[in-house]
Parts: structure tokens; C-alpha cells; sequence
């Protein structure tokens, strides 16, 4: 009997949580995605500083569905959505589709200013977390011979732009290698002198959370030693200084980037659907409009509710939620009339700021301290895909907690077998 043919571009939360809320052997599915493994994203920042290994957070593709005859697996980028033809093309040829699933998410955005661009780090992928962890171990190594003395304040000024959670859980966990970890490991560098400076062009850190967080975010950052600088933005970068919009410089050799995102767009899509942020606009279905049989999940997606005019948040509950009521859509044989139109319904966000200090918000309560950072923890602790993992994950978080250090602190360079 022949089955209808899906295409899923992308292997984030949505486009994982379709294929595994998908009939099993309904159709036949197509998984297209850049890279050949899942990552977790929420624990990016704990790669950047050394307190997890990236294959604890990333898990291959081939291996999550081994067991499903029905899902193809291609390793590709997609150049073009041809839609009249139901076709995409790819760097390794053209694929026929009868349903098309855009799940791409989304990329940073340096909002048009291609020096940044350039010079500062990102933290978007399992990759540039170990680009980041090796950047700064790469620096404190350097430290130790330079007698350049402009080069040591750049190395000492780690600058991260955006309070949003990635930056506050960034600046959080450097704040706190730095008083623990570092001071141990380079007994000749004084860490006194490092400087970790969070950037953020709004009042408050986590605007996007509620005003109790948000005050004990900032207090949270502070007694931790980060330099938190609100009400600025970052005019230019040239990877020796940040130029700040007061006039203001501060030199630095490292700065991340986590100011905000924009939708990994592709072309085919007509322009008239293009939304704020880069996003694909959707209906309550998530089919893209004018385009029947395509639709686009999670970040990517723009979608407006009633409970939501200004459309969703980029959320993983959000991602998760849509591809579990596209995937049943799709299980019924009746019209698509008959489909059930999605609402998020929200179930509160997070922050972890370090050890002991984080922030929840919930729809009937809201908290800090050590149980909000207990709670933090072991919800992502459930949401890690395998068992395996989560015990290794478990048994690194409870070992660097009461010995407050890791033996992560892996510099992996391409030219290992020189001297």
C-alpha cells in the first residue's frame, strides 16, 4: 500500500517531537537536518564552562530511531522549498514530498551588524559551546606567557550581551568557575582582576519573566560578582574592544553573543508569510499560508491565538506542544476542517543563576532559592532523551556540587599532534 510521503527539515525539539508522536508506519518520513544528532539546548551554557561533556547533551539521530523502519535519515542542507512541484531541493538532490514539516528554528541574531557577527561567539550548537569552553581555557593558558599587558586586560574581560536565560545562566556559571575552579587550576593568574560583564539593553534581566524574578535575578547576579550593565547596547566589536552605545570601551578577547534569535528562513516560502523575527507565519494548524501540505513548527513558526495576538514565545513547551497536535492532526483521515486548532496553554518558565539561585515562575506560584534551583534541575533532568544520560548528567551535577569543581576542562584543538 503506498504511504503518503513527510518531509521534516530539522531535528530540534519540534521536529523530534512530531516524528516521535507520528502513527508509527503511517507514512513514509523523511528526516532532513544539517547535523546527525539531537542537542539538548537548555545545557549549552554547562558545556560552555566546562561542567558537562557535549555527548551528554547530544544524541544521534540514527540511534533515537534505530527502530523505526518507516523514518529515512539524510544529512543535508535544504536549498529551496519547490512547492508547486512538492519538491525541496537539497545539496544532495531533490526529495518529493506529499506532507512537508519545517522545523529549522531558529539563529542569533546580530541584527544586521556583521563585525559582531564576526568576531563574538555564539551558543546555538553543541559545536560552538566547545568553541566557546575552548576560547577561554585557551586564554587563561596564554595569560601565563604574555607580557603584553593590553592583551591580558582583553583576556581578562569575559563580556556576555543579552540577560536573557542564556546569558544570565552564562554569566552565572562563569562567575562561579571563577572563584572556585580557575583559582586552583592557574595558581599564578589573579582571578581578582577577571572581570564578568553582562550586557543587557533593557531594565531588567529575564524581561521576559515576571517582576519577583526578575528583581532576584538581578540581586542573584550581583552577589555573584557579575557586572551587570542594564539600559546598554553594543555599538560595535572588533574582537580587541566593545564599544558600548554611552561611547564607552571595554577591551575584551571574548565576547558571546546571546542578544536574541531569528527564524532560519528558507527559500520558496512566499515573502508575504515572512513575520517579525524571520518567522514563517502559520495558522492555528500550522499550515503555512497559500501553501497546503506544508506547515512549520516550533521557533520558526509565527502563530497568533486569542490567548497569544502578539504570537507565541519561542519555547520548547511551545515547539513540543505544536508538533504533538500536528502529529495527531495528521493521524486522522477526516477533513482538515476537522483538525483541532492549537493554543499554548503556559506552564511557566525557568532561570538558574548558580549554585542554590534560580527563579520559577508558574501559572499559581512563583519562587527563587534553592528549591526553585532543585526544581530547575530536575526537570531537565527529565527531559534528557536517554537514561544513561541522565544518570551521567545526575552524577556529574551531584559531584561538582559537593566538590565544587569538574575534570572537563578539555581544550580540543585540531593540532593536538604538534609540538
Amino acid at each position: 500500500m503506498k504511504r503518503n510521503k513527510v518531509i521534516v527539515i530539522g531535528a530540534g525539539f519540534a521536529g523530534l517531537q512530531f516524528l516521535q508522536s507520528i502513527e508509527k508506519d503511517r507514512f513514509d518520513i523523511l528526516l532532513i537536518d544539517r547535523l546527525n544528532h539531537h542537542q539538548f539546548q537548555p545545557l549549552f551554557y554547562q558545556v560552555a564552562t566546562s561542567q558537562l561533556e557535549p555527548s551528554s547533551i547530544s544524541f544521534p539521530l540514527r540511534h533515537i530511531f534505530q527502530d523505526r523502519k518507516d523514518i529515512r535519515i539524510r544529512m543535508t542542507s535544504v536549498r529551496k522549498i519547490l512547492h508547486e512541484e512538492h519538491l525541496i531541493r537539497t545539496d544532495i538532490g531533490d526529495f518529493p514530498y506529499d506532507f512537508l514539516i519545517i522545523a529549522t528554528g531558529a539563529q542569533t541574531n546580530f541584527y544586521g551588524n556583521k563585525e559582531i557577527a564576526t568576531h563574538a561567539l555564539k551558543l546555538k550548537t553543541t559545536h560552538e559551546a566547545i568553541t566557546i569552553r575552548n576560547t577561554v581555557l585557551t586564554n587563561f593558558e596564554r595569560l601565563l606567557s604574555t607580557t603584553d599587558e593590553e592583551e591580558k586586560k582583553r583576556m581578562l574581560n569575559i563580556i556576555i550581551v543579552g540577560a536573557g536565560p542564556t546569558g544570565v545562566e552564562l554569566s552565572g556559571a562563569f562567575a562561579e568557575i571563577k572563584k572556585y575552579v580557575l583559582p586552583k587550576d592557574f595558581q599564578r593568574i589573579d582571578f581578582s582582576r577577571l572581570r564578568v560583564i553582562l550586557i543587557e539593553g533593557g531594565a531588567e534581566p529575564l524581561s521576559a519573566m515576571s517582576a519577583e524574578s526578575r528583581k532576584a535575578s538581578a540581586v542573584y547576579i550581583k552577589e555573584l560578582g557579575v557586572e551587570l550593565m542594564l539600559n546598554t547596547t553594543v555599538s560595535s566589536y572588533d574582537g580587541k574592544k566593545v564599544v558600548l552605545s554611552d561611547g564607552k570601551e571595554i577591551p575584551s578577547s571574548l565576547v558571546i553573543w546571546a542578544a536574541g534569535v531569528t527564524g532560519n528562513w528558507l527559500d520558496g516560502i512566499a515573502e508575504d508569510m515572512r513575520s517579525k523575527g524571520n518567522r514563517i507565519a502559520v495558522d492555528r494548524l500550522n499550515q503555512v499560508q497559500g501553501m497546503h501540505g506544508v506547515y512549520a513548527v516550533g521557533d520558526i513558526a509565527y502563530m497568533e491565538t486569542p490567548l497569544y495576538p502578539k504570537g507565541l514565545p519561542q519555547l520548547a513547551n511551545v515547539a513540543i506542544n505544536q508538533a504533538q497536535n500536528l502529529a495527531k492532526n495528521l493521524k486522522k483521515d477526516a477533513d482538515i476542517n476537522d483538525w483541532k486548532a492549537y493554543e499554548y496553554k503556559d506552564l511557566g518558565s525557568m532561570a538558574t543563576i548558580g549554585r542554590n539561585k534560580a527563579v520559577v515562575d508558574l501559572p499559581f506560584v512563583k519562587f527563587k532559592g534553592y528549591f526553585a534551583w532543585f526544581v530547575w534541575m530536575f526537570l531537565h533532568l527529565m527531559l534528557i532523551l536517554r537514561v544513561k544520560n541522565k544518570l551521567i548528567i545526575f552524577i556529574n551535577w551531584t559531584s561538582n556540587y559537593f566538590t565544587r569543581n569538574s575534570s572537563l576542562r578539555l581544550i580540543l584543538s585540531e593540532k593536538e599532534d604538534e609540538f
